[in-house]
């Protein structure tokens, strides 16, 4: 798996901003250092492949978080791992191309994972394959707010973990996929991770969506004495049947019943 230490391009303007003290700085610095642990995990069979779209795609990531990661959100929402035709192409969590490129306005280089599987090319913010997960998430949000400011005047979104692991024939695996012994390594850096993430943004609620990412916060922010509200949202995911029966009428019912409806004006 290749390493990060540091944005791509290198630029100095980029660096000079890591270096600064803003929250978005601080973020991205901590995203740098739990790459740097990942980076010595292993990950043996059903894994064969391991994209991490913040090696690759650190330009449009680092350009979505220097956009909209603020001080004043109070709300965290957290996705699992990165999917094949979402944060893989684009390096936003959840990140339907379209909704990155036209709504989000974010932008930047996508190179290539080190490996890349012939079923599962990378091809940036040209992929022309929606995520159905990403696509009804964020599908959500622009139905609810004309411009993205208003969510993240109090939201922001993130990911447990930052890779996608894919198996022989390009099939998309989950962190539960994964042997006992490598989930739970793996997991325990991702863990330490959100804590640090929470920490900065200094959110009074996570958002965990689908039940894993609610059980890891649930656990990682007890571990490390973070007192934050855990609850749970249904996973968008077309693989469930509860979501293709109506996920964003069932969303708005929950996030209406967590008080992050509605959101405020831009």
């Amino acid at each position: 798996m290749e390493g990060v230490a540091g944005p791509p391009s290198a630029l100095p303007a980029v660096l000079a901003f890591l270096e600064g003290d803003s929250l978005a700085a601080q973020f991205l610095r901590a995203e740098l250092e739990l790459n740097a642990r990942l980076r010595e995990l292993k990950f043996p069979e059903p894994v064969c492949y391991v994209y991490n779209p913040l090696e690759y795609a650190w330009e449009p990531h680092q350009d979505y978080v220097r956009r909209y990661c603020r001080p004043s959100a109070d709300v965290l929402f957290l996705g699992m791992n990165p999917g094949p035709f979402g944060m893989a192409q684009t390096g936003v969590p959840f990140g339907e191309v379209s909704t990155v490129r036209d709504w989000l306005q974010v932008g930047g280089h996508v190179g290539k994972p080190e490996r890349e599987h012939p079923k599962r090319p990378v091809l940036g913010l040209a992929c022309p394959q929606a995520e159905v997960s990403g696509a009804r998430f964020w599908g959500l949000f622009r139905t609810l707010c004309p411009e993205p400011e208003a969510f993240f005047r109090r939201c922001f979104v993130h990911n447990l973990c930052p890779l996608l692991f894919l198996g022989a024939g390009g099939k998309n695996l989950t962190p539960a996929d994964l042997p006992a012994s490598q989930r739970e390594a793996l997991l325990r850096a991702c863990d330490d991770g959100l804590a640090r993430a929470a920490g900065l943004l200094g959110v009074s609620l996570v958002i965990g969506v689908g039940r894993l990412a609610e059980q890891r916060a649930r656990k990682a922010l007890a571990a490390a004495g973070l007192r934050v509200r855990v609850e749970g949202l249904l996973h968008p995911s077309p693989r469930s049947p509860q979501a293709n029966k109506g996920w964003e009428a069932a969303a708005k019912v929950r996030l209406a019943e967590l008080g992050v409806l509605p959101l405020p004006s831009p």
